[in-house]
């Protein structure tokens, strides 16, 4: 298959797609869309492992979301973490939004989290897929992300990685970016404005697409089960929120995704 999208962000293994997982795989294949399933848990990213070793156009990252209950499985996670369609840790990170009160003890636990998670992306040479969720009307989460992030390009220079759902504004995007992050967007930016001016403001070549399936269905199917099929319509808005020919920005975000992911044996077009 040659590879046209890259959807960096999905939950294949989610029951949501019991019904009908392996036919949106096909689909996915007829449209030469590669997914990176990921993982939220010890048991999910086991079965994003799984999922990868299926499918050729699909591969897996395995990590432990900040708020989700209990600890980071480390053994399980280092059993997993040398299959070869392992390309990334996480999702992890910092999670600020959806636990009320969180107290200064609560984010001290999920920062534990995720540096256990960085330390072994580091070890094994694996990017980062960071979820980061701030406390409504602020920036909390990202300031917290960044300082640790700070740390982590102090300790290794050349470690990268990249925030999905990126929910964050201009001097978010900047100081990620020098920290050798990349960004990306889902669906949602196809019917909320929030979006724009940072996706017009973020270096070009520092911008993926993702769609975080089964969540933030498109403008187009609002309300219902997303997709991978969606990130489609993810790069078609990029490409008109910055004023740049469809197959131009295709194009970009497919090379910016296979300089940050090691997708082995795949062919692009």
């Amino acid at each position: 298959m040659q590879i046209k999208y890259v959807d960096t962000h999905c939950h294949l293994q989610f029951p949501e797609y019991d019904a009908d997982r392996e036919e949106i795989i096909e689909k996915m294949s007829e449209k030469g869309i590669v997914g990176i399933v990921v993982g939220c848990d010890y048991e999910s990213s086991r079965k994003a492992v799984l999922l990868a070793e299926k499918y050729d156009h699909l591969f897996a990252s395995i990590g432990h979301m900040p708020q989700l209950i209990g600890d980071f499985d480390a053994h399980g996670m280092r059993a997993l973490i040398g299959h070869p369609k392992v390309v990334a840790v996480g999702e992890c990170g910092l999670d600020y939004y959806r636990v009320t009160n969180l107290s200064a003890d609560g984010k001290n636990r999920q920062k534990v989290l995720f540096k256990k998670q960085i330390d072994l992306a580091v070890e094994y040479d694996k990017p980062l897929i960071v979820h980061t969720r701030p406390s409504q009307g602020t920036m909390d989460a990202y300031r917290d992300l960044i300082a640790i992030l700070k740390v982590t390009k102090f300790l290794h220079p050349d470690y990268h990685g990249n925030i999905h759902f990126f929910v964050g504004g201009k001097a978010e995007v900047e100081a990620l970016v020098a920290l050798n992050f990349t960004v990306s967007f889902t669906a949602v930016i196809t019917f909320a404005r929030d979006y724009d001016a940072v996706i017009k403001a973020a270096p070009f070549d520092r911008i993926l697409s993702e769609t975080d399936s089964p969540y933030v269905a498109p403008v187009t199917r609002r309300g219902e089960r997303n997709d991978p099929l969606a990130v489609i319509d993810v790069v078609n808005q990029i490409a008109l929120i910055r004023g740049v020919g469809t197959e131009i920005v295709r194009q970009k975000l497919l090379a910016n995704t296979l300089q940050l992911f090691d997708l082995p044996g795949r062919e692009t077009v």
